[in-house]
């Protein structure tokens, strides 16, 4: 079932510890079969170094076991938060890398600051509120899907492919496995970039024709960036 879907979401979670963006088991990655209405991810605690696409697990949007030899990865409730908020998304990516993670715990948004993050995000990349004690205590998983929502309530997550998640860790998402994958290098670095460019000196936002100009010539209605 699903073979060609597996076979890119093992290798994109793999991608994952060729980019430095996780160690040990931490991060996962998933992709959804729109048609199908069912989702691929990780294993829950599967080491990468021996991970196989026949290893990947298939549920359902209820959160169902639907095929495969291992439990699901734990963040598997957040992941279908997404797939029915964000109804654009194909896969969706999570990781506790460095940067990003050290934004999500000082529970600040990563600003704009230059071009490289506007070619990728059109503002900054958001950090929700921290979770409630009884948020935490009730369905943590589900509810750490929720308050990503809440986030997006006035913003576009095709614009914005990303958040921290507060005292967490960042989530990243994309039309694809690949897609997402990219977005999830692009805050990381842009995450240090930011944090480097605020110790050397105060930073202004990046202007808004600036920002307007790098974003929309990739993803606007009359983008030119690339190979048309």
């Amino acid at each position: 079932m699903l073979k060609k879907l597996k076979k890119k979401v093992c290798h994109s979670n793999l991608e994952l510890v060729d980019y430095g963006l996780v160690i040990f088991t931490w991060g996962n990655v998933s992709a959804i079969d729109r048609e199908k209405g069912l989702i691929v991810i990780k294993p829950s605690g599967i080491s990468y170094e021996k991970m196989k696409p026949e290893d990947m697990v298939v549920v359902d949007l209820e959160g169902n076991l639907v095929e495969g030899d291992f439990k699901q990865s734990s963040d598997t409730a957040t992941h279908i938060i997404l797939y029915n908020k964000f109804p654009d998304i194909g896969s969706i990516v999570h990781t506790h890398s460095e940067w990003a993670t050290i934004w999500a715990q000082s529970g600040q948004p990563v600003p704009v600051l230059g071009t490289t993050h506007a070619d990728y995000f059109y503002g900054d990349i958001p950090c929700t509120r921290k979770l409630t004690k009884s948020e935490i205590n009730s369905d943590y998983e589900k509810e750490t899907g929720n308050v990503i929502a809440e986030t997006f309530r006035d913003l576009d997550p095709n614009s914005i492919p990303g958040v921290l998640v507060n005292n967490h860790g960042p989530f990243s998402w994309g039309k694809t496995p690949a897609e997402a994958v990219e977005n999830a290098v692009v805050m990381e670095t842009v995450s240090k970039m930011a944090f480097y460019s605020l110790h050397i000196k105060r930073v202004p936002a990046i202007e808004q024709a600036l920002l307007d100009k790098h974003f929309l010539r990739k993803h606007g209605d009359h983008a030119y960036y690339g190979q048309q």
